[in-house]
């Protein structure tokens, strides 16, 4: 893009005073006040916030294979809508992205159907099956940011040890969904209380803890960047925790459906509030948001995993697990954490952008900095507003925070320099 655009009056991270932005050719090029440049077309922001775009690390796209479900262009439209700038494509897609032709292929079309940078993971095993290991080597030089297997657990601890050998080769991160099905099969929501009464199978912290376990063995003994998705228990954030201090090479995520619900959500069969992992306890949150002040949590991902509505409606038994997260994810952060006084908003960027960058080695992103790539967001943070997924942009239009009221409204979505919402 060779355009010139000036963002003027943007309220900024480490900045006393309102400031204005120039971005020529999808990258800024000044930080400065009263910045003037011929023929540069002008955005008052009017003082709201500006920060540097989200990256979101754990979003399930549905191209190829379920366009009924999500496609690319809805999916970029709704990261758009929630400020995500940048997403990742989980490889559980149809066909699996376990070779170069599909990473290729979804690389090829986001460039030409999404208004957002979409970054795929390559999967860890053919087929996302658990049995044999993928070739990571071609993927790796096709494209991939990173080698999971979705929401796939790999229960094969050989397999397991041989993908992060083998991964270490090309300082990918590892990201995995830790779950052991011994323990969570039959089950559908956390083993509990409200389970009970319910009538309803539990799936135990256990199922997620002793993965977590074995996989920070695993990356303590290979040397590779682990990375846990989707942290949702006390033991799993413990473990982290001490790990870290150990000085194991590791990261994880959480998402807001984490920290802000209980498993009470599921309460009169609520299908929207069926997950995986299942949303869990006080004590669970409690840890969660623990971990995300002290910083053994580095990441808030959406979790986006959508599903049809039909699949939704169903026995809470037979209903699938899956949430529309996109355009939520930023509002129900910045209202539960920074407005609820466990972090400072600067905090929550580095979370959401500065923090996913890093790990995903995206160098040109997650900061707002001279020569750094105009993926930006307008935040407005004072008005208060209902959560209505009716008017969602992904297909997925349903949500278990439909009504409730939110701070931290997306004005403005900027890539490359280019205004797409």
């Amino acid at each position: 893009m060779s355009g010139k655009t000036i963002l003027k009056h943007c309220k900024l991270l480490g900045f006393a005073e309102q400031m204005d932005i120039l971005i020529i050719g999808g990258l800024i090029e000044e930080i400065a006040q009263n910045i003037e440049q011929e023929g540069a077309k002008i955005i008052d922001v009017a003082g709201n916030w500006v920060f540097s775009g989200l990256i979101d690390m754990h979003c399930n796209i549905c191209e190829p294979g379920f366009e009924n479900i999500e496609n690319i262009e809805t999916v970029s439209r709704s990261a758009a809508r929630g400020g995500f700038t940048s997403i990742t494509c989980e490889p559980n897609t149809q066909p699996v992205v376990d070779n170069k032709t599909v990473v290729e292929y979804i690389i090829s079309k986001s460039k030409e159907q999404s208004s957002v940078n979409i970054y795929p993971y390559g999967s860890m095993s053919m087929g996302c099956e658990g049995k044999a290991i993928a070739e990571i080597g071609e993927m790796y030089e096709a494209g991939v940011v990173g080698i999971s297997d979705g929401d796939q657990s790999v229960n094969d601890a050989a397999l397991m040890r041989n993908v992060m050998r083998y991964t270490k080769m090309f300082d990918l991160p590892v990201i995995t969904h830790c779950e052991d099905s011994s323990l969570s099969k039959n089950g559908v929501m956390h083993e509990g209380y409200t389970a009970s009464c319910l009538g309803l199978r539990g799936i135990p912290r256990e199922a997620e803890e002793i993965q977590v376990g074995r996989n920070i063995l695993l990356a303590k003994n290979t040397g590779v960047k682990l990375h846990i998705a989707h942290v949702s228990t006390v033991g799993t954030v413990r473990m982290i925790r001490e790990a870290k201090k150990n000085g194991i090479a590791l990261t994880c995520e959480t998402c807001p459906h984490y920290f802000t619900l209980t498993e009470t959500a599921v309460e009169d069969y609520n299908t929207y509030a069926k997950v995986n992992p299942p949303l869990r306890t006080e004590d669970d949150v409690r840890a969660i948001l623990s971990g995300i002040q002290d910083g053994t949590i580095d990441v808030i991902a959406s979790g986006h995993s959508p599903v049809s509505q039909t699949e939704k409606q169903k026995e809470f038994d037979h209903a699938a697990y899956g949430i529309s997260a996109l355009e939520t994810a930023f509002a129900l952060s910045y209202t539960a954490l920074v407005e609820g006084g466990y972090i400072s908003l600067e905090r929550l960027i580095a979370l959401m952008s500065k923090n996913p960058a890093e790990i995903l080695k995206l160098t040109q992103k997650g900061e707002i900095a001279v020569g750094k790539d105009a993926d930006l967001i307008v935040v407005e943070t004072e008005e208060t507003y209902p959560i209505e997924p009716k008017l969602f942009a992904s297909k997925a239009k349903f949500s278990p925070f439909a009504g409730q009221e939110v701070k931290g409204r997306i004005r403005c979505t900027i890539v490359g320099g280019k205004i797409i919402s």
